[in-house]
């Protein structure tokens, strides 16, 4: 992927800014997103950013080690998650909604655009936005904002799987596997599922 959706912007913005988010899916853990501003004119080339893409169509061990790639060659980046308390206080996509603003009121600057993933979005800031579906696969900053968020909830799930070993959260970083629904069965939620997330599979309703 190259930054070709960001040039014709860069004509009149500089500080364009991919947001991607991870984990509105899964039945534990934070929703988590990310916030990435490139260099005005920039283009991986032949380096190792050239392999950046959705996060989900990379490999583990991929996205690894893009990650610090992005981070280095980024102008600016945030992350930000919300908790499960809150997303079961507010729901998902208000949470999600949260995450995102979260992390673009991290950044060190303000952007003068927003490019976020998905067909809807509530900002909380004054910054214009434009929002693009299947983004992440469309738009190079978007692509490594996902990359950013998907790594970032990766490790905070496989530290949680310390906390918390019977659920495997180092499988299946909380989605509702198989392996998880049946721990949950077995054990009951433990303090970072989401119990607005019901599980017909249980009887929950």
């Amino acid at each position: 992927m190259n930054t070709d959706y960001e040039y014709p912007i860069w004509q009149d913005t500089s500080l364009v800014c991919g947001i991607d988010e991870a984990g509105r899916g899964p039945l534990a853990g934070p929703v988590v997103a990310a916030a990435v501003v490139f260099p005005r004119w920039f283009s991986p080339d032949n380096g190792p950013l050239a392999a950046i893409n959705d996060s989900k169509k990379l490999s583990p061990e991929l996205r690894e080690k893009l990650a610090p790639a992005v981070k280095e060659a980024a102008l600016f980046w945030a992350v930000a998650a919300v908790e499960p308390d809150t997303i079961d206080r507010l729901n998902i996509f208000q949470a999600t909604m949260l995450a995102m603003n979260n992390a673009v009121a991290a950044l060190p600057e303000p952007p003068e655009l927003l490019l976020v993933d998905g067909n809807r979005f509530r900002p909380l800031l004054p910054v214009p936005y434009e929002t693009i579906v299947k983004g992440d696969s469309k738009v190079f900053s978007i692509a490594a904002a996902s990359v950013l968020a998907k790594t970032s909830r990766d490790s905070v799930m496989k530290a949680y799987a310390g906390t918390y070993p019977r659920y495997g959260f180092e499988r299946h970083f909380g989605y509702p596997t198989g392996e998880h629904i049946r721990a949950i069965a077995r054990y009951g939620r433990c303090p970072i599922h989401r119990n607005s997330f019901r599980l017909k599979q249980l009887g929950e309703k």
